[in-house]
């Protein structure tokens, strides 16, 4: 079973940049894939970038797109969300996933809070 650890939250006003991190212990990162989630307040939580096993394909939702870059170090058994050009719309609390066989993400972090200010 693999323990996901989040990390790099804060406050960053509108159009500064924060760099999140999900480590692991207990198994071998990249051969999970990676998914980065968001809920705000009162809102589901959303995928808002997804990383595939040793290919490293990648997936961003519209919101995040051209602005997110997610990617792994294997070498840290880490991923990581780069977020530049932040917006106040993107102030959520952050949790990393990764899929077990299911096909769901059955391991989730503790999440990370991030708070954009205007």
């Amino acid at each position: 079973q693999v323990q996901l650890v989040e990390s790099g939250g804060g406050l960053v006003q509108a159009g500064g940049s924060l760099r999140l991190s999900c480590t692991a212990s207990g198994r071998t990162l990249s051969t999970y894939v990676v998914g980065w989630f968001r809920q705000a307040p009162g809102k589901e939580r959303d995928n808002v970038a997804r990383i595939g096993r040793n290919t490293g394909s990648t997936f961003y939702a519209d919101s995040v797109k051209g602005r997110f870059t997610i990617s792994r170090d294997n070498a840290r058994n880490t991923v990581y969300l780069q977020m530049n050009s932040l917006k106040p719309e993107d102030t959520a609390i952050y949790y990393c996933a990764a899929m077990g066989a299911t096909g769901k993400y059955d391991y989730w972090g503790q999440g990370t809070q991030v708070t954009v200010s205007s």
